[in-house]
């Protein structure tokens, strides 16, 4: 799971992680650096990883977490080639709220139906659905899709839902 340093939103990274683990499933946690990080609401994840040692060959998914600290990831080049390492990997590949925004940027949601957290992004000077549109993606506005190995959802009320779709992807 990749988590910003500071600002994932909460439920996106500690519904899902319970869920996986619940699920016998082992969860990695990767941030920009290695350490403590912060949720909006007050949670924290130990970052065990930076996104430089993060290798698709090592892990069977990837899950991007959201919130206002999305930005903090996807301007870092490393995130972008996790994803499409993943990717090309045949991995599964899943974003939620506006971490979608960061396979668009990747070039990865090219052809695939996708959600996102809709809401204006500064960055690209438009909405976060745009945006997947504009990166080929076609922006679906649904809760979770599922395009084949890439798994969406547009934000917290949806990620057991999300959780519940990786699991149904890994198995």
């Amino acid at each position: 799971m990749v988590v910003a340093p500071e600002g994932f939103r909460d439920e996106e990274f500690t519904v899902p992680r319970d869920y996986f683990a619940s699920k016998g499933i082992n969860v990695a946690v990767a941030s920009v650096r290695n350490g403590a990080c912060k949720g909006v609401m007050g949670a924290t994840a130990n970052a065990t990883l930076s996104l430089p040692e993060v290798k698709a060959a090592d892990f069977d998914a990837v899950v991007f977490v959201g919130g206002p600290g999305t930005p903090y990831v996807r301007k870092e080049d490393e995130s972008l080639r996790i994803a499409r390492e993943f990717s090309s990997s045949g991995k599964v590949v899943s974003a939620i709220c506006w971490a979608g925004t960061i396979l668009a940027k990747a070039g990865v949601l090219e052809g695939k139906n996708a959600t996102v957290w809709c809401g204006e992004d500064a960055e690209f000077g438009m909405s976060t659905g745009d945006y997947l549109e504009s990166m080929g993606a076609h922006y679906t506005k649904e809760g979770v899709v599922v395009d084949g190995k890439f798994i969406t959802a547009d934000g917290p009320r949806n990620a057991n839902k999300f959780a519940v779709e990786i699991v149904k992807a890994l198995s």
